[in-house]
């Protein structure tokens, strides 16, 4: 074992309510303005090495899984991992958006939806979802980002099904899109759920929020992927939420020259790099400003307590905003 994947994984043991916990001063600011820790892959601690490989994969690899899998899965694994923790432990580490990559596995004849990244996991979308409304039970003054992308293989009817799931599972604590979502007004309402679903499917459910941009650098290099963070900041926020993703990128070809190496090893690696740029960044309306903040193995180099430290920023004192 490398020394890498050796180094301890440092938890963030004082963040399970830190929305509950925020300055007064903050209450009135929308969460699009705010500093937000998010986890990218959310749901790729709990991949099912023995479900098939993602439909989106290259054929020559679905070709070569086929043949000598034994080979291929363990590499798979080591690339498609993003996460160690469960939903509950992220939620209690502090993390708010999370990245959901749902789909169907080919030629399930039933209702049941996974999440995948490489492979599909074993914990259904249904379980995941009632993990985090009972989550949202126990802490009722935080409010959580679910961003439902991908839908791998879903027809109509199971998007159909998905949100009414959705629906039935959060009730009224489900965010509708017309909402002002500064803290005060959804501890007002009792509302703790933005479900960010990116289909038109949703355009006629005004309980569903459209997609929300992330910032993806396609990079396995920290110092190029803050590069491209910085051409985007350049460039502008958009003016609702949206995701700075911390998330390195590893292609094909990379990872056959480094078949030793893993994705935990790189990120472990580059967080100390892309922590320090971190620490360097204001949340708030202005152009350059960041909101939320997505990032892989999510207990690293105090990644959540450093993003939520940001919003200090944001506080208001006798010489005006610092």
């Amino acid at each position: 074992m490398s020394a890498a994947d050796e180094r301890p994984i440092l938890g963030d043991q004082n963040n399970k309510d830190w929305m509950a916990q925020l300055s007064e001063q903050l209450w009135d600011i929308p969460l699009y303005n705010l500093a937000i820790p998010g986890s990218h892959d959310t749901m790729s601690f709990c991949l099912d090495m023995n479900s098939p490989i993602d439909e989106s994969m290259s054929g020559i690899l679905k070709v070569v899984d086929r043949i000598i899998p034994c080979i291929t899965r363990p590499i798979i694994f080591k690339w498609s991992r993003t996460q160690e923790d469960s939903i509950v432990a992220q939620l209690e580490a502090g993390i708010r958006y999370f990245d959901l990559r749902i789909a169907r596995k080919k030629n399930d004849t039933s209702n049941n939806l996974y999440f995948v990244h490489g492979v599909y996991t074993f914990v259904t979308v249904q379980k995941a979802l009632e993990d985090f409304a009972q989550w949202l039970e126990t802490y009722p003054k935080e409010a959580v980002i679910l961003s439902c992308s991908h839908f791998e293989g879903l027809t109509e009817d199971l998007h159909n099904h998905l949100i009414w799931s959705l629906k039935n599972i959060f009730g009224s604590k489900l965010c509708p899109n017309t909402e002002i979502v500064t803290l005060r007004n959804l501890w007002k309402l009792g509302y703790q759920v933005i479900v960010s679903y990116d289909d038109p499917a949703a355009e006629k459910h005004e309980d569903l929020w459209s997609g929300i941009p992330y910032w993806w650098a396609n990079r396995v290099d920290p110092e190029m992927l803050v590069e491209y963070l910085e051409n985007k900041k350049q460039r502008g926020r958009p003016g609702g939420f949206f995701v700075a993703g911390l998330n390195l990128t590893a292609e094909t070809d990379y990872i056959i020259s480094h078949l030793s190496e893993s994705l935990k090893k790189l990120t472990l690696q580059s967080y100390p790099y892309l922590m320090h740029w971190v620490q360097k960044q204001s949340p708030g309306p202005g152009k350059q400003c960041l909101n939320i903040i997505a990032g892989d193995f999510i207990r690293s180099e105090h990644f959540v307590s450093d993003i939520i430290a940001l919003n200090k920023k944001l506080l208001r004192t006798n010489t005006g905003i610092h």
